[in-house]
């Protein structure tokens, strides 16, 4: 079974990506193809980068990067859930990537972004060139969530069947694209 990691890609107190990232799971759950590794970075606490060795070199000091590096390490793809912070990407989601190199190569991604009227595109847009140094290869199909804030219902967001339909043909591109790009890692 393909290893999904699930990241929450906000530390905001009051955040709606966990809600948000909490759906997601629950319908990746629903989903039935996947194994979940769920990382909500506020409670993974990596700070802002702190290893003197560059992480293409792979020579951690720190045991919280050796641990994040084992956990990103067993994925197989991935789904960032993240937010749109001033037309860009969110710095924690940046850092813990950032913070390893080659544990991401060759691995799919999927994005599921947040924010205003253009529901997370910029921040995804942001990701692409940090995407295509890693080797991560994006999945042709995304979740884009505008006007977030006004969707949680009691702390839960609720989702549209716009979100659920491209939600569920971005876990049916992860599986396969996983197992293609396997004998490459």
């Amino acid at each position: 079974m393909t290893r999904l990691m699930i990241i929450v890609g906000s530390v905001r107190e009051g955040r709606v990506g966990l809600p948000v990232a909490q759906w997601v799971r629950a319908e990746v759950e629903r989903h039935g193809g996947f194994e979940v590794d769920f990382v909500d970075l506020a409670e993974l606490a990596l700070p802002l980068m702190d290893e003197p060795n560059h992480p293409a070199k792979h020579e951690y000091t720190r045991p919280y990067t050796m641990a994040w590096s084992e956990r990103v390490t067993a994925a197989d793809a991935f789904v960032f859930v993240t937010p749109e912070y001033n037309h860009s990407l969110s710095p924690a989601l940046k850092n813990a990537v950032d913070y390893l190199f080659r544990e991401w190569g060759r691995k799919p991604v999927g994005f599921v972004s947040y924010g205003g009227v253009s529901g997370g595109s910029r921040s995804v847009a942001a990701f692409e060139p940090v995407l295509t140094t890693l080797g991560l290869v994006k999945t042709g199909s995304n979740v884009e969530i505008p006007f977030v804030g006004g969707r949680l219902v009691d702390g839960a967001f609720a989702a549209e069947d716009r979100e659920r339909g491209l939600l569920n043909r971005m876990l049916d591109e992860l599986g396969p694209l996983s197992e293609a790009l396997r004998p490459l890692r």
